[in-house]
């Protein structure tokens, strides 16, 4: 297998060899009200981020609807809540504070991509706004935006990913528990460990 290594070489296989006018015109270094509105309707956001080897990580992060905050024209804070204590996420940002942000609607096709710097803060008065029935986050990751411009719909008019009729039946799936299960070959059987993240589910989402 032969693999593209140089930008001459991969730009010579698409039909434009360079991106439009109206692609490249359409990142802002800030955001706007459109972009703003997204935010504030958003529920889901994937952060990706590396290390500074380049090892690579996406993880999400959702909530009720604005559930992220926009602090101002350049900044997003975005609540850490409970979850695995891996911190991929948060040690990848210590040492490498390059992040790339994709906020979801659920029904929409479009999406907002947004780049920035990310640092990690336990501002008491920011973990309060943020907030949830009481609940602080443990951390709060603020991003200073770069860059950010809405992608279009054609990814998920492909994977038809709202499209109930597409989906799988859930009950012909796996869970989780069977999954851990299968790749830990741990003395838990599935049943355990469905037990468990149920549990967890119904008391630490926040």
């Amino acid at each position: 297998m032969e693999f593209v290594t140089t930008s001459d070489e991969l730009r010579t296989i698409y039909k434009t060899p360079r991106p439009t006018d109206a692609s490249m015109r359409k990142e802002l270094r800030a955001l706007d009200g459109h972009c703003r509105s997204f935010i504030g309707k958003s529920p889901f956001v994937l952060i990706g981020s590396s290390d500074n080897a380049g090892n690579a990580d996406v993880t999400p992060k959702g909530d009720r609807p604005g559930f992220a905050l926009v602090l101002d024209d350049k900044t997003i804070a975005i609540p850490d809540r409970p979850g695995n204590n891996r911190l991929d996420t948060l040690e990848n940002i210590l040492l490498n504070p390059s992040v790339g942000l994709l906020f979801l609607i659920p029904g929409m096709n479009e999406t907002l991509r947004i780049n920035g710097d990310a640092r990690i803060t336990v501002d008491a008065d920011l973990r309060e706004r943020l907030s949830v029935d009481g609940k602080q986050p443990q951390s709060v990751v603020v991003v200073s935006v770069k860059a950010a411009y809405m992608h279009c719909a054609k990814a998920f008019m492909r994977s038809q990913l709202w499209k109930p009729d597409s989906w799988y039946d859930r009950a012909t799936l796996p869970t989780l528990g069977q999954i851990l299960s299968d790749q830990m070959a741990h003395a838990e059987t599935p049943d355990d460990f469905d037990r468990s993240l149920d549990e967890a589910y119904s008391k630490t989402l926040w």
